[in-house]
C-alpha cells in the first residue's frame, strides 16, 4: 500500500522564508536564558521544533534535506557529555559540582558573558533537549523497530 504524498510548494516557501527566524529566535533563547526566562530546555524545545518542521515539509519531497538519525543522536549525547564534564571541571578546581564560581569569570552582571558556566551549561542542555526532541521524533516516524526486526 503506497502513501501518496502532495508536493506543497507554498508551505516549502514558507519554511524556508521562517526557518531562519525560528532557529534565530531558538538561539536568542539559548545565550539568553541565564539572564532572562528561557534558557536550554526552552531554547532546545524551539530549535528541535523548527527541525521536525523541517522534517515534516521536506521529508517526502527532497530526502536529501533529512537530518540523519545519527546526527540528533550526536547531538543528544555531546549535549549530555558536555554538561557532566563541565560539572566535573568544578571539580577538577576544587569546587563543588557544577559550581559556578572559580572556573569561568562571572563577568558584569547583566550582560550576556556574565553568567560563568551557567551559559555554557545552558548551551549544553539546549543540544540535549533538541536532540533528544528529533530523536524522538525520528524514531515515532520510523516506527519504533528495534534492531532485532520485532516491531
Amino acid at each position: 500500500m503506497g502513501v501518496s504524498i502532495m508536493h506543497d510548494l507554498i508551505l516549502e516557501i514558507v519554511n524556508r522564508l521562517l526557518m531562519p527566524f525560528i532557529q534565530l529566535f531558538g538561539m536568542y533563547i539559548l545565550f539568553h536564558g541565564h539572564l532572562s526566562p528561557g534558557g536550554g530546555f526552552s531554547g532546545g524545545a524551539v530549535i528541535g521544533a523548527s527541525l521536525i518542521l523541517y522534517s515534516l515539509t521536506f521529508r517526502f519531497a527532497k530526502v536529501k534535506h533529512r537530518m540523519d538519525h545519527d546526527t540528533s543522536v550526536f547531538f543528544e549525547a555531546a549535549g549530555a557529555l558536555i554538561y557532566v564534564a563541565v560539572g566535573f571541571l568544578g571539580l577538577l578546581f576544587g569546587f563543588n559540582f557544577l559550581t559556578n564560581r572559580g572556573v569561568f569569570p562571572l563577568g558584569v552582571p547583566g550582560q550576556l558573558w556574565s553568567g560563568g558556566m551557567i551559559l555554557v551549561i545552558t548551551l549544553a542542555l539546549g543540544a540535549k533537549v533538541s536532540g533528544t526532541i528529533l530523536s524522538l521524533f525520528q524514531e515515532l516516524l520510523e516506527g519504533g523497530s528495534d534492531e532485532h526486526g520485532a516491531p
